[in-house]
């Protein structure tokens, strides 16, 4: 692919202003809930406070647990620059590339449950089995959505999928194959995201800790490059999804920006509404609802199979 600006503007753009989901989470749920909440811009200041403190080790980690931060940071950082944002395309672009896509976000989750183990804490230990059970049930649905979108849009990249050959499949026979897959790519983001119903990013009661227990140990700018990352793959995920609902809409590149971006902030609304409206479902409930992604992901694929 041919690399211009627009694409690097963009992705830079997300690398800016990802923390932001945050914010705009927590400050519509203050709303729903009545209060006034923290203002958009706090998790922004907690990243500066966090990244001005020093790191607390203790002496049963290891080089895995020090590391982990990095390898997290690092291998979303790469995601986001596979993703393309509006219709700018991405940074970097191949076919077959959704493998690696899968397969850092595999590699971060990884570094995370190494470094829980590798406090020798029974509780982060916990937290750790209960990612992994998560994940092993999430991450097939991803790579369904990804078949589906191969199979309807004849394309093996990220920014191909996404690209103009979707906007066609939506008036067509795959139309009812997309909606499905939007269903499924909105859970599997409250999944992979450790939102509510799936997991609570606020608690802190040991029984129902999954993601926060995982990087309890972690502190100063290593707690910080983990929040980073966690907000910067709630953004990769809100993209994906805001891609494919754009993607119908075929107008110049400004309009389609700022529709983006409407689109960016309207599901981080979603997301708080979500975690509003609703309880944090049981640990034994959490594999039957990411059963349902899966099997939601599995349907678009057939549908596409069966259009094409």
């Amino acid at each position: 692919m041919t690399l211009d600006a627009s694409a690097i503007i963009f992705t830079a753009t997300g690398f800016i202003f990802a923390p932001l989901l945050f914010g705009i989470i927590n400050k519509t749920k203050a709303f729903v809930g009545g209060r006034t909440g923290a203002p958009f811009l706090q998790p922004y200041f907690d990243l500066i406070k966090l990244m001005q403190k020093g790191g607390v080790y203790s002496v049963t980690t290891g080089w895995i647990f020090t590391s982990a931060p990095a390898v997290v940071l690092a291998s979303v950082g790469v995601v986001m620059l596979l993703v393309p944002l509006a219709t700018s395309g991405a940074v970097f672009s191949f076919n077959g590339d959704i493998f690696l896509f899968a397969g850092l976000l595999a590699f971060a989750r990884l570094a995370m449950i190494l470094a829980a183990m590798d406090t020798g804490s029974a509780f982060e230990g916990m937290g750790a089995s209960r990612e992994a059970m998560i994940s092993a049930i999430s991450e097939p649905g991803l790579l369904l959505m990804w078949v589906a979108l191969a199979v309807i849009t004849g394309q093996f990249s990220v920014e191909g999928m996404l690209g103009g050959d979707l906007n066609f499949a939506w008036s067509s026979a795959a139309g009812p194959a997309i909606v499905l897959l939007l269903v499924a790519l909105f859970l599997l983001m409250l999944a992979e995201n450790a939102r509510i119903p799936v997991d609570d990013p606020t608690t802190h009661l040991e029984l129902t800790m999954v993601h926060e227990v995982m990087i309890l140990d972690h502190s100063g700018p290593d707690l910080g490059f983990l929040t980073y990352a966690a907000a910067l793959k709630l953004w990769i995920f809100a993209a994906l999804l805001v891609n494919i609902v754009l993607s119908i809409y075929d107008g110049p590149l400004w309009a389609t920006a700022t529709i983006f971006g409407v689109g960016m902030v309207l599901t981080a609304i979603a997301v708080a509404l979500v975690e509003s409206t609703m309880a944090r479902l049981r640990m034994i409930q959490v594999p039957e609802l990411l059963t349902i992604a899966v099997g939601l992901s599995a349907m678009s694929a057939a549908i596409a199979l069966g259009v094409r």
